[in-house]
């Protein structure tokens, strides 16, 4: 039930790091919001930093050549000097990069991949190569606004990527931001929106503990790869905690019930051993509680799963900070404890 996956290697200060956009080309638009999240990536964590060549290249380039893209990703996985690959930014069309991968190169190279939004779609991929990968921060979204964010945050960082910890336990954190200013004004730098209090997870369903390999991203990329040949097959969904995030283009509730009905109808809430929500971007507090109310109704009424373990509005996706979330790993959701912690660690 609880298959291995390929852990990589756990990172230490002056190990070297790839930084790739296998997405969209926002550094080149805005440089200096890359050029502080690379900055803080060298100076907070001791990082050498490798840029290749889609890292800051132009946006329409990268547009028109997700061949270039993929060949960044295999080779980053490729490159022995290379410890671990972080993203730039995300965007909306990261999928055009999928048949160019090699899953032979990725498969035998097990490193430190991590991104969030746009970049499930390399994440979705690896976890069905069986290799563990990170929902996490960006460059320029998240490394970029080390400063303006609690310790808390990098101190995560570090634990999750440089630690090897037996077991490690989540807990929210205090205050929360809806994104950030906007990027070109250069008084906007390195800042996030006005902090908010964080007001906890909220545990919706579930009286005792569950176990699972994670797996999960944000719900409208995920929506983009239903029907092709890159989305998991039945039996992948055996044994998981699947977890779901919105993007900044706030898709609306109703949204969210059609696409859980979907998993519903492929038979995805019978496997699954249970279900975590990021906590949904600029939506109101009304707009969360009706989230909430769809989720349970779709999940325990329409597809009959009163017992299966549902915590939303966790810190995770496109609210800083953010936890990251390394699928594949083996994780614990304790419903009556109201704890959720990784069972093993995430690299060696």
């Amino acid at each position: 039930m609880f298959t291995l996956f390929q852990k990589p290697g756990r990172l230490a200060r002056g190990d070297t790091v790839a930084i790739i956009s296998p997405s969209k080309g926002l550094p080149n638009r805005f440089p200096s919001v890359y050029n502080l999240g690379r900055r803080n990536l060298e100076d907070r964590f001791g990082l050498v930093v490798k840029e290749y060549s889609t890292a800051k290249a132009d946006s329409d380039f990268l547009r028109w050549n997700p061949r270039k893209r993929a060949e960044d990703v295999n080779n980053a996985f490729a490159d022995d000097e290379v410890k671990a690959i972080f993203a730039t930014i995300g965007g909306d069309e990261s999928m055009r990069i999928l048949p160019y991968l090699n899953g032979q190169v990725i498969k035998g190279n097990p490193k430190i991949l991590m991104g969030y939004s746009d970049i499930t779609t390399l994440l979705t991929y690896c976890a069905q190569l069986g290799l563990v990968s990170f929902h996490g921060p960006m460059i320029m979204a998240g490394f970029s606004q080390l400063q303006a964010l609690p310790t808390a945050f990098s101190d995560h960082i570090a634990e999750i990527l440089f630690e090897a910890r037996e077991t490690y336990s989540f807990k929210p954190y205090d205050q929360y931001s809806d994104g950030y200013p906007d990027w070109a004004k250069e008084s906007s730098l390195g800042k996030v929106k006005e902090p908010r209090k964080g007001g906890g997870w909220n545990w919706l369903q579930g009286s005792t503990s569950a176990r699972g390999r994670l797996f999960g991203g944000c719900i409208e990329v995920l929506e983009f790869l239903k029907g092709t040949d890159y989305w998991p097959k039945p039996d992948f969904w055996n044994g998981k905690i699947l977890f779901l995030e919105t993007s900044e283009e706030k898709p609306s509730p109703l949204y969210v019930e059609r696409c859980l009905r979907n998993y519903g109808i492929q038979g995805v809430f019978e496997r699954i051993t249970g279900l975590l929500f990021g906590r949904a971007r600029d939506y109101s507090d009304l707009e969360k509680k009706q989230l909430d109310e769809i989720i349970l109704s779709v999940v325990a009424k329409e597809f009959s799963r009163p017992d299966l373990p549902i915590v939303s509005n966790m810190d995770f996706g496109h609210t800083d900070p953010q936890i990251i979330l390394p699928l594949g790993v083996l994780a614990e959701i304790d419903s009556q404890r109201k704890k959720f912690k990784l069972l093993e660690p995430p690299v060696v």
